[in-house]
């Protein structure tokens, strides 16, 4: 992908993707901060064979190993050979607010693209995840933590948004809008208490992304996990099964 197509990708995917986007390629630097809805960014990935990516001087760090429950549930460096795991910081340039979805049963969807799953959520630990075993391939993980009938609640949400949203929708914020075709129900294994899957395309300004999101709940924790190809954007992807299990683990593990 050239460039200048993908500072405009990464404009358009979900907010957290843009932590692992910019590192995608062994050929380009990662491209400047690009506003998005609700807005994180930072940097990690890596290609097969290449170094991994240095720190975004705007604030991407290593992962905390200690500290509350929820970064102790969340990924770390180390957590998964052959990925590179980073925290997230605020991107300065992002647009404040909530984004607004152009159809109110699609609103639960335009919510899971932002910081936290949604507005219920008590505390959200982000990480970006880029693969150095597949070229391009760009995951974000986050925990976040609820009473355990929000956490319910939002699952049941984001299922009833799926079954009613597959024409696509609109989100905007801070008046610059994307748009997610194609939202599809898509199988996917997880050992959660219960989970909800889907794909959809996300697409403006003339180039579009294939992004595949889980949600997980694990009693009162929630697990979301976004991926897509900034390689490959019409490539279909999936969020690998071993990043699922092993977050899920760790949110066992942390209690």
């Amino acid at each position: 992908m050239r460039i200048n197509a993908r500072a405009t990708l990464v404009a358009l995917v979900p907010a957290l993707l843009l932590a692992a986007v910019g590192c995608s390629s062994t050929n380009a630097p990662a491209t400047g901060r690009s506003p998005d809805p609700k807005g994180s960014e930072g940097s990690a990935a890596g290609a097969p064979g290449a170094p991994a990516a240095s720190p975004d001087p705007a604030g991407s760090a290593s992962p905390k190993t200690g500290g509350t429950k929820l970064e102790r549930s969340a990924l770390a460096q180390g957590d998964l050979p052959g990925y590179q795991i980073s925290a997230q910081g605020k991107n300065p340039n992002a647009p404040d607010g909530q984004p607004q979805a152009d159809k109110k049963a699609c609103q639960p969807l335009a919510d899971i693209m932002g910081d936290k799953p949604d507005p219920a959520a008590r505390e959200t630990v982000n990480r970006g995840i880029g693969s150095q075993k597949q070229m391009g391939l760009a995951v974000s993980a986050s925990v976040s933590s609820y009473s355990e009938s929000d956490a319910k609640a939002l699952i049941s949400r984001l299922k009833a948004a799926v079954a009613a949203c597959g024409t696509g929708f609109s989100a905007t914020v801070d008046k610059q809008t994307g748009s997610y075709r194609e939202v599809r129900a898509a199988d996917y294994r997880t050992s959660g208490d219960e989970s909800v899957s889907w794909t959809t395309t996300a697409a403006g300004q003339g180039v579009s992304a294939q992004v595949h999101l889980v949600v997980v709940r694990q009693g009162d924790t929630v697990v979301r996990l976004m991926a897509l190809n900034v390689a490959a954007a019409q490539q279909k992807t999936q969020v690998p099964q071993e990043v699922t299990d092993k977050q899920l683990e760790k949110v066992r593990k942390a209690g």
